[in-house]
């Protein structure tokens, strides 16, 4: 099989690791890639949300299954335009992926459907949106209502906060169009987890739970990111709560979905907040997490790609996934200043080094080439994932390959996984 994935940062790196592993992957392409990918997969100069260049790109070379990585391609409808074509895609349609494209569908959908969420309100007015905060109250949380690259979402512990994450968003357009609408909900307490599923529009395959440290800085502190690291599996999700989110949350949201006419076919990913035995939805997305997914690769035993392909053609029949029995650690290495700005082209020192370490892979993300040397180009520059027998030697492995690398104003969170040790 020839195979396309879509994408060029952390998750599709360990995306590429994996289906490159299978058998039935004869040739692996990426668009755009980076250079970590390009040691296994050749890299094709087209945009991840370039539909139109990878669709031909597709056509013209036989491609026989296209795996989207990022959310922006699904919600500009890849999906729908491929099918159209008669060509393999792994990844919801346009439609279906409004769980993640807005914030107000995937609410709407959780309270139609009696699916556990924060009690919420959707504004496209500012005043409207201001009047409703003072009546709740603080802490609130403020949502844009579209795509913000995991940066979207305020938690304010005032009013004052939270009436200025509105301003922000609606009047000083600080997220563009995603921010036109806003959600405000209630603050939830708890432990955050998240929750992959493969899923055909009617089955359902869940994955390996995993947790996230979305916050910049140790102890979860500071403004959220698209993730500071990860660790799997996430003993906050217990055997009961596991079969509680299949009962209550899963296999109610892809039923829900498929009744509102837009059948959910790829990989669903739900964001939970989990308190006293009980799991309450935060999010969906309608992508792997990144870097949930580096973890949750390394610590996969069975064949990925006959799994995608099932989805792809709406026939999933595998009932259960093999899981080698390790834990497994990300630790997001990103450049200083970021979430906010960073200076890029620094080289990145100590790759050479990292690769030779035993039960450590280095997932590429923002990264590129130049005159030779590895540099820095993104706010998350690479995923150092490790695995263990226990947690505690994941986190161990992990680390001892984030000592090996460095470049200019590198940080990291020294924390990654403390959770699951204090468990």
């Amino acid at each position: 099989m020839k195979i396309l994935v879509v994408g060029g940062g952390g998750r599709e790196h360990a995306l590429v690791w994996k289906i490159a592993q299978s058998p039935l992957a004869e040739k692996v392409y990426c668009a755009p890639g980076n250079p970590g990918i390009a040691e296994l997969a050749e890299c094709v100069a087209i945009g991840a949300e370039d539909v139109d260049g990878l669709l031909a790109f597709a056509k013209e070379n036989a491609i026989d299954l296209t795996v989207v990585g990022p959310e922006a391609p699904l919600t500009k409808g890849i999906a729908d335009r491929f099918k159209e074509a008669g060509l393999l895609i792994f990844g919801p349609s346009e439609a279906a992926a409004q769980v993640e494209g807005s914030k107000a569908f995937s609410k709407d959908l959780m309270a139609k459907y009696n699916i556990p969420t924060a009690a919420y309100g959707n504004f496209d007015d500012r005043d409207a949106a201001v009047a409703f905060i003072k009546e709740q109250g603080a802490p609130i949380v403020v949502k844009a209502d579209g795509l913000a690259a995991g940066k979207g979402v305020i938690l304010a512990q005032t009013e004052e906060e939270a009436i200025q994450a509105v301003d922000e968003i609606m009047v000083d357009g600080k997220f563009g169009d995603a921010g036109n609408r806003v959600v405000i909900e209630e603050f939830l307490y708890g432990e955050e987890a998240s929750f992959f599923a493969f899923t055909d529009g009617k089955r359902v395959l869940p994955l390996a739970s995993a947790q996230d440290h979305k916050q910049v800085w140790e102890g979860d502190k500071g403004p959220n990111t698209g993730g500071m690291g990860t660790y799997s599996p996430a003993p906050v999700v217990t055997d009961e709560i596991y079969q509680q989110i299949l009962d209550k949350v899963l296999q109610p949201t892809v039923d829900g979905l498929a009744a509102e006419g837009c059948p959910y076919c790829g990989i669903l990913f739900i964001g939970l907040m989990i308190k006293d035995g009980v799991a309450t939805v935060l999010e969906y997305n309608a992508r792997f997490g990144d870097p949930e997914c580096q973890s949750l690769m390394m610590r996969m035993k069975s064949d990925l790609v006959p799994v995608l392909l099932a989805c792809a053609k709406g026939e999933l029949d595998v009932s259960e996934l093999e899981w080698h029995d390790k834990a497994a650690v990300c630790v997001v290495m990103a450049s200083g200043g970021y979430p906010a700005s960073y200076e890029k082209g620094f080289e990145i020192l100590g790759l050479d080094k990292a690769a030779m370490m035993d039960n450590l892979t280095v997932f590429h993300a923002g990264t590129s080439e130049q005159d030779g040397k590895i540099v820095n180009t993104g706010g998350r520059v690479l995923g150092v994932t490790g695995t263990g027998t226990t947690v505690a030697e994941a986190i161990e492995t992990a680390y001892a390959g984030v000592g090996a690398i460095t470049w200019e104003g590198v940080h990291f969170r020294k924390d990654i996984g403390q959770k699951a040790l204090n468990r």
